[in-house]
């Protein structure tokens, strides 16, 4: 694409068309700019657009965005994204820096974001003019006093220095950073003094001045953040003093007259939180040379703090956050003792923790407003650059060395918080400051706290609120009992929380979405509490006499507006449906209501989270109940085909891969012969456009395993296996698909005989070792994988068709080197009981039974399978089977993409193949004590010749455990 006249106007009318309020003319324009950046020299072109003066600004500013968002994903491509051409990208170098200073502040914004991609990219080694360029131009505008000038490239050297925080520390970076600091230390410290310089003699006349001054200090100091988060650069050590001079001078000064003028309140605190983070990081990694400043930043930061105490605005709260930061790390550094002092912990919590931690008007209001951000701040940890929350770690902090001092003071706050007169609040206030400050044990989920006794302040402060009939009284304090009793939930007797139980079905019925919320979550943690031995402390029995209205009162929750979609509500009913006696009619009433559900959604997913518990509950209702009456699978079935019908007719993409998921548990729940609603969704499976989306693959996997498993015979009829092998063909020639690609073969191979398998067996073989040369060749990593997989397929088919039927079939010459490059290297690798069971005695059954390793020509080969036998066993201790562990929760970012999630309950389970083998290591020894009773003397000497040392004692102390003895 050429910049001519032409092209000056078809950009034009095409930015201008992309601003038009119709759809059509919009998406057309779009439609032919998206064609021409396909071209070489397109962003050079819209570079030249945004640079044409006679062009209309709107206009401009539109180019500038698409130029912005064009470099982003064409300039350095991480995918199969065509880049921009070195020849283009010189032009737009040389002219992209003089642009962007000589603009409008919208069109300036845009184009300093798009230098900092390149800079991202290319800095400084691409382009070495970039930073002499900048500095060259900030000398010239600070001459001029051309504050927008001095910002916009203080804004751009910002964007580009911040690599220097977020990249791990290699010799390149700090090459980079090195170059960095040599070049613009200097005019940094010249550009921040005089801009001090300035804002000192600024007199209140002419408060409009400060603004970009104030603006400018700010960039300044989030520059001085990343170019010193590394290490300490000499010149900043030389220069220290003139730097920490003017950060005191912003933290102590009062602007109040400016700032009343000209609402500049948040451009200076803006400034002291930038100051704040900057002490804070000498705090951290430059202690020794910042500690002849540490006491008067600590008075002044203190001070600051106090001063801000009344004004309780949200729009202070990055200025508070970073300044309690700074006091926290300095109450966990050796210089502590600047809190030792008489009645300064006194004074921290009650002027700084206290008033920070209270409730405010803003809680209050993300409270009645928007539970979901409530809930992530307050129960899910998402409130760490909070003042609640920061306040909490200022007074850990101080703890780390008064641990007693902070006790026993917070405890008597804590006690005449909780006994208001009349301040609900203050009440609120004690029950967060006992929920922040506790800890978490290690290895698990309690938490404990030395600050009170936590079963009295439980029955004192907490069981009065849970117990008040009111549950829509004071919210936000019932709010924070439910929290309190979810968290020291391992701390309350079951008798105690049993008592309780009623009351938190209650509180399921509260008007406040927050308050129905923690009741739902406060059941659902209770149920996963677990005692000495791993028992759960609540099983069905304890259920059963609140069950009813505990199911009730969950669904009517759902009935509160903004809670139609409540996942902390359906991930309870999830946990109950797992934890009571389901019988056929408490069954029949919940899935009815489940489905109900499922229709809505069905419409219009939109919570991932709430519908992924969805299904959960579903699939452990079908999974508990069938388990107990199989005659209730027709019902199911009749309940449940039509929703996922209407899941498959009307494209619900998203919950296609629950769909299958739950198929297949019905599948495997049924017994042949199938109905023919079965034996369609079979047929569909078996299409292989059916198998071109990658989110499906996986549960379609599944279903085929379900089908394969209950119906192989089906598989006889009308080419159906040789659709099954195209299927297992397909997923191992793609990467992302290989594993499943083995799962659908594992089941054929386990579960047909072989008669039927025999006219395909050499193919499959074919197909396998042809995909392992391939990531051989390209040197993959998927070629582990593929290893593991293949050798327990392998193993999979000696033990159900035994080891000559797997050697018969592989060509002689391919089989001793499929035995030298695949099984004997990596047969001491296998992880897991089930696959370590199986191929350790697959490969006993091989040596053991098959002519060509017992051929006098195969001595080695026999040697070290048996050594990797050995291994293999004598290490099996590390792989012993765990018990069930509980669902683990669904990740919170969890969104619909291409990603598959697993149903938990309705997961296949793994089965053994090999259930009549007690113990490999016993089945290992007695089949050599047989063998070697056939051709006496001839294996010791291979044993002690192949096998190390190590497992030469283990192999004579598994023959002496089981009383074997090989001749």
């Amino acid at each position: 694409m050429e910049w001519n006249q032409q092209t000056l106007e078809f950009l034009s009318n095409c930015f201008l068309h992309t601003l038009s309020p119709s759809p059509e003319p919009r998406r057309r324009a779009e439609a032919l700019l998206l064609d021409a950046s396909h071209r070489p020299n397109y962003a050079f072109a819209v570079l030249c657009l945004v640079a044409e003066p006679s062009v209309d600004e709107q206009i401009r500013q539109s180019a500038a965005i698409n130029f912005k968002n064009h470099l982003r994903h064409r300039w350095a491509p991480a995918d199969e994204t065509t880049p921009i051409l070195d020849s283009e990208k010189e032009p737009i170098k040389a002219l992209i820096v003089s642009l962007m200073l000589s603009s409008t502040p919208p069109i300036q914004t845009q184009l300093s974001e798009a230098l900092a991609i390149i800079g991202n990219h290319d800095f400084p080694r691409s382009w070495p003019a970039l930073l002499p360029e900048l500095v060259s131009s900030l000398h010239k505008a600070s001459q001029a006093s051309d504050y927008a000038s001095i910002n916009g490239i203080l804004g751009t050297a910002n964007s580009i220095f911040k690599k220097f925080r977020y990249q791990f520390k290699t010799n390149d970076l700090l090459l980079d950073l090195k170059y960095s600091l040599e070049n613009f230390s200097a005019p940094l410290l010249e550009i921040f003094l005089k801009t001090a310089a300035l804002i000192d003699s600024s007199s209140s006349a002419i408060p409009n001045s400060l603004g970009p001054l104030f603006e400018s200090q700010r960039l300044c100091c989030r520059i001085f953040y990343s170019l010193n988060f590394q290490d300490l650069p000499e010149f900043f050590e030389d220069h220290m003093k003139e730097w920490m001079t003017e950060f005191r001078k912003y933290l102590i000064t009062n602007y109040a007259v400016a700032v009343a003028a000209d609402g500049l309140a948040a451009l200076v605190d803006d400034l002291r939180a930038a100051v704040c983070e900057n002490i804070n990081l000498y705090m951290e990694k430059n202690e020794e040379e910042f500690r002849c400043y540490l006491k008067e930043f600590v008075s002044a930061v203190w001070i600051l703090l106090g001063n801000m105490v009344s004004q309780a605005s949200s729009n202070r709260d990055q200025l508070a956050i970073t300044a309690i930061k700074f006091l926290t790390t300095v109450s966990t550094s050796v210089h502590h003792a600047l809190f030792e002092g008489e009645g300064v912990i006194q004074q921290i919590c009650q002027s700084i923790v206290i008033p920070n931690v209270r409730l405010r008007d803003d809680d209050e209001e993300l409270f009645e407003m928007n539970y979901v951000e409530f809930i992530r701040r307050d129960m899910e940890g998402s409130d760490l650059d909070t003042r609640r929350r920061i306040a909490c770690e200022l007074l850990k902090g101080i703890a780390t060395n008064y641990k007693n001092r902070v006790a026993n003071l917070v405890s008597i706050h804590i006690h005449s918080l909780a006994n208001p007169v009349a301040n609900w609040k203050d009440k609120d206030c004690a029950i967060c400051l006992v929920v922040s400050l506790a800890t978490k044990k290690a290895g698990g989920n309690s938490v404990s706290t030395d600050l009170v006794d936590v079963q009295n302040f439980f029955g004192s402060v907490i069981v009065p609120e849970l117990q008040s009939p009111d549950v829509n009284g004071f919210p936000m304090l019932k709010a924070g009992a439910l929290k309190f009793f979810t968290m020291f939930r391992n701390h309350i007797p079951k008798q105690a929380a049993l008592q309780l139980f009623p009351d938190l079905i209650r509180f399921l019925g509260a008007e406040s979405n927050v308050v129905h919320s923690y009741a739902a979550i406060c059941i659902e943690k209770l149920l996963l509490v677990k005692d000495e031995g791993g028992r759960a402390r609540f099983n069905a029995d304890d259920v059963s006499p609140f069950f009813i209205s505990l199911r009730d009162n969950l669904f009517i929750a759902m009935k509160f507006p903004e809670s139609e979609e409540n996942q902390y509500v359906m991930k309870c009913i999830m946990r109950v449906l797992g934890v009571a006696d389901v019988n056929g009619e408490i069954a029949g009433r919940c899935i009815d209501r489940l489905k109900s559900i499922l229709s809505e959604v069905c419409r219009n997913p939109k919570n991932p989270i709430f519908n992924h518990y969805l299904f959960e509950s579903v699939a452990i209702l079908v999974k508990r109940a069938c388990e107990k009456d199989s005659s209730l699978i027709s019902a199911f079935e009749g309940s449940l085909f039509p929703s996922l019908e209407m899941i498959l007719v009307n494209d619900v993409t998203e919950f296609f891969p629950y769909a299958f998921q739950l198929l297949a548990q019905l599948v495997e729940l049924n017994r042949p012969p199938f109905s023919p609603s079965y034996m369609r969704i079979f047929k569909i499976l078996l299409s292989p456009d059916s198998w071109n989306r990658a989110s499906n693959v996986p549960a379609f996997v599944r279903l085929l395993q379900a089908f394969l498993q209950k119906a192989p015979h089906e598989l006889n009829q009308d080419g159906r296996i040789g659709h099954v092998l195209e299927i297992f063909e397909k997923l191992v020639s793609l990467p992302g698909s290989l594993e499943q690609g083995f799962y659908v073969l594992n089941t054929v191979i386990e579960n047909l005989e072989y008669s039927v398998l025999e006219r395909y067996i050499c193919h499959i073989w074919e197909v396998l070792f042809k995909q392992l040369q391939h990531w051989q060749t390209v040197q993959s990593r998927k070629t582990v994988k593929l290893v593991k997989h293949l050798l327990i397929l392998m193993s999979l088919f000696i033990i159900k068709h035994g080891s000559n039927n797997l050697v018969d079939t592989i060509h002689p010459n391919l089989f001793k080197s499929v035995l030298e490059n695949v099984w004997i290297p990596n047969l001491k690798n296998i992880r897991g009981a089930i696959e370590t069971k199986l191929t350790s005695v697959a490969s006993t059954r091989l040596i053991c039974e098959s002519p060509r390793l017992l051929d006098a020509t195969a001595v080695e080969h026999w040697g070290k399978m048996l050594d990797g036998i050995v291994t293999l066993l004598s290490e099996a201790e590390r792989d012993r089977i765990e018990d069930e562990r509980e669902m683990p929760d669904i990740d919170e970012n969890v969104g619909y993409t291409t990603t598959f999630v697993r149903l938990y309950n309705a997961g296949k389970k793994e089965e053994d193949p090999l259930k009549d083998v007690k113990d490999p290591k016993e089945f290992l020894v007695v089949a050599l004590a047989r063998l070697s009773a056939i051709y006496p003397g001839r294996f010791p000497q291979i044993i002690w010749q192949y096998l190390n040392s190590d497992n030469q004692a283990a192999l004579l102390h598994f023959c002496s455990t089981y009383n074997c003895q090989i001749l």
